[in-house]
């Protein structure tokens, strides 16, 4: 059973409801974080023939109404979340890649400050840790 009612979320954002997108959005609500390549196999899985324009065309659709959040951690393909809304930040396994959430100490968008933003109406202020994940410690062990 899906997690989220993707069909309403479309609606509620003005967005026609297809089955490529109904898919793309349960998928990415399913699995946090997965790029494009394991979107699209999934979607594929799901419902056969489905380009992999296409659903670079659905994920961008739905970054564009709010629907997902885009992440691109360094040295990685485009991630994507359904978790928005809110200012939250990343855990990033420098050995496998694995991509946790955690939430902004401070508070609400931008929860940083810069001293001299140069002129720029801050908005947003993304922050990647970077570490080690408990699966590849105990590997390590």
């Amino acid at each position: 059973m899906p997690s989220i009612d993707a069909v309403a979320l479309l609606k509620e954002a003005s967005l026609r409801v297809t089955r490529p997108r109904v898919a793309v959005l349960t998928m990415v609500s399913d699995n946090p974080h997965a790029d494009t390549d394991t979107i699209a196999t999934a979607v594929r899985r799901e419902l056969g023939s489905v380009s992999t324009q296409a659903v670079y065309d659905v994920l961008r659709a739905l970054t564009e109404a709010g629907l997902v959040r885009r992440i691109e951690p360094a040295g990685s393909p485009a991630r994507f979340e359904t978790r928005v809304g809110d200012n939250h930040h990343h855990l990033v396994c420098r050995n496998c890649g694995a991509i946790a959430d955690v939430n902004c100490a401070v508070g609400e968008a931008p929860c940083l400050h810069t001293e001299d933003p140069h002129g720029f109406v801050l908005d947003e202020a993304e922050v990647t840790f970077w570490g080690i994940c408990p699966d590849c410690l105990s590997r390590a062990e």
